[in-house]
């Protein structure tokens, strides 16, 4: 490509950069809230989006010898033209500092929500399963590898108008889950 193309592309691409940019007509303030792109997504805004208090409480076990809890914060909320529901998450106790967050979306093809989760520690981001509905309760099903094998994991969000509930599960053997960590919050 001769120096007169690339002087040519380069207004396009500008053009192009900027056009990614919001229009300041449509950027939100912060904490705005966002309508859902999907009844999906609606239905999990509805269920989850807003601020929390949390308090969580470790069983004892293998990964919580002493058990444990921690109390902290959620913040949850939809983003990308409400295609995404992000739940921020920030506590510390006994059990250590956790930062981070899911992203949560619906697929219109597979006919699944998609879990995306980031936290604090050695490795920090990953998929993290599919979730669906069952009644009013929100389940995420993800595979975890402990000591090279593959474990199933659960985490089942149970749902008021004021609080949730979150149980973190893991499956020991085919028919049993044995809680791990259970998070209650509660509306700010």
């Amino acid at each position: 490509m001769r120096l007169t193309q690339v002087y040519a592309l380069i207004p396009l691409v500008a053009f192009g950069i900027c056009s990614l940019q919001p229009a300041a007509s449509v950027r939100r303030a912060p904490g705005a809230a966002q309508t859902a792109a999907t009844p999906e997504m609606d239905r999990l805004a509805k269920a989850l989006a807003g601020d929390w208090e949390t308090v969580e409480t470790m069983e004892r076990g293998r990964f919580f010898p002493n058990g444990g809890s921690r109390h902290g914060i959620v913040h949850a909320r939809l983003s990308a033209g409400g295609n995404v529901l992000i739940y921020e998450v920030h506590s510390d106790g006994s059990a250590g500092k956790l930062d981070g967050f899911h992203t949560i979306w619906w697929d219109k093809t597979t006919k699944v929500y998609y879990f995306f989760a980031c936290f604090n520690g050695a490795h920090p981001c990953r998929m993290r399963g599919t979730a669906h509905w069952e009644a009013s309760t929100f389940v995420n099903d993800y595979e975890e590898k402990i000591d090279g094998k593959t474990t199933r994991w659960r985490d089942t969000f149970v749902i008021t108008p004021t609080s949730h509930t979150l149980t973190a599960s893991m499956n020991t053997d085919h028919n049993s889950w044995q809680t791990v960590i259970t998070t209650k919050a509660t509306r700010r």
